[in-house]
């Protein structure tokens, strides 16, 4: 177990340090003067040279590099020129919007598909599966945007339940989770469907395994036999996907965010990205990488606790 540890561990560093490298190298590629475009065509070349002295731009590319690198290691993700502020208490400011947003989408998806899965896998050839199939294919193929306007016309407009968009922030908790409802069904639904496609393939592998036959001739109970020992058989590629899921629910809801004009980490990408602010997007996008690593070591992790070979290894 701690040589699978160390492994994993290993490989996580690894990642991040050439995840660091084509981040740094594909936003210094990109065409476009930073410092024209933040003072405007008209700014004087004494300004330029001013502004690209500050932000570092005039040493060479490994020494930026390297002072980029060293300093996120401590803690120090640059200053923005256009928020005039750290980075790192932007992304402060911005995380407490879209980690519980993704919290909550998370939750919702798998407090929907686990059971869908399992009932589908439960009945498999019969009505009840092509029905729950066929919602779970109708999930996956609707994009989540046009499902987030649709949320919104009928809750929030028609039926007025709850804010269109916006967010008065955590002084009020219960108007904070009020407008958090709208996007987290509108990300949720489309990976419950997702996630429920795969449970119920994981759990038609395991269901025509001899343990199941014997639990089943033992007299165990349907629901025992599936929950208990199915399951958890089952669990290794639905603990990846929700992986994966999570890993997109806080790096990938740009969309939703601008949909419902949520000042979360989305949203501070996307200005950063049109205002050129490259030491934000930096910043950001090096941190959504760090928790996509470190989600994936959790879910490693998770596939000792649940399958006992790999403990033994």
């Amino acid at each position: 177990m701690t040589a699978y540890l160390f492994k994993r561990l290993a490989i996580a560093l690894a990642t991040l340090i050439v995840a660091s490298v084509v981040v740094f190298a594909v936003l210094e590629v990109l065409p476009g003067d930073p410092a024209r475009i933040m003072l405007g065509m008209n700014a004087s070349p004494e300004a330029l040279e001013s502004l690209r002295e500050q932000m570092g731009m005039n040493q060479p590319l490994i020494t930026r590099y390297l002072n980029w690198i060293s300093g996120m290691a401590i803690g120090d993700f640059g200053r923005s020129y256009t928020y005039s502020s750290p980075v790192i208490e932007l992304i402060a400011e911005r995380i407490t919007v879209s980690l519980p947003l993704a919290i909550m989408s998370l939750l919702l998806s798998t407090i929907i598909a686990i059971p869908v899965g399992i009932f589908a896998a439960s009945r498999r050839g019969k009505l009840a599966d092509t029905i729950s199939m066929g919602a779970a294919q109708v999930g996956v193929a609707v994009p989540n945007f046009w499902f987030a306007l649709l949320l919104i016309y009928i809750f929030a407009v028609a039926l007025r339940l709850v804010p269109a968009g916006g967010f008065p922030g955590w002084g009020d908790w219960w108007q904070a989770l009020k407008a958090l409802i709208l996007p987290a069904v509108a990300l949720a639904l489309p990976q419950a469907a997702i996630l429920a496609r795969v449970t119920r393939s994981a759990m038609l592998d395991v269901l025509g395994e001899d343990y199941i036959r014997t639990a089943h001739a033992k007299g165990m109970p349907r629901h025992i036999v599936l929950w208990r020992h199915a399951l958890r058989n089952a669990m290794i590629p639905v603990l990846t996907v929700l992986g994966l899921q999570f890993a997109f629910l806080l790096a990938g809801t740009i969309i939703i965010e601008n949909v419902f004009y949520l000042p979360g980490l989305g949203r501070l990408v996307f200005q950063a990205i049109t205002q050129r602010d490259l030491i934000v997007v930096e910043g950001v996008v090096m941190l959504l990488v760090a928790s996509v690593v470190a989600v994936n070591l959790i879910v490693d992790l998770l596939y000792a606790v649940v399958d006992p070979r790999l403990r033994a290894r």
